[in-house]
């Protein structure tokens, strides 16, 4: 399981359905909305 880096929730690799590549790294995301967020300001949601 992956952690949406937006919210927090737990998110399933195989069936996510909203995903970003950032730098390399394919981060998922629980819904739009959060994959949206990221998009705008990733740099943001990177620790």
């Amino acid at each position: 399981m992956a952690r949406d880096p937006v919210c927090g929730m737990e998110v399933n690799e195989k069936k996510a359905e909203f995903k970003s590549m950032y730098k390399g790294v394919t981060y998922y995301f629980c819904c739009k909305p959060c994959k949206d967020a990221f998009d705008k300001n990733p740099a943001r949601y990177i620790k």
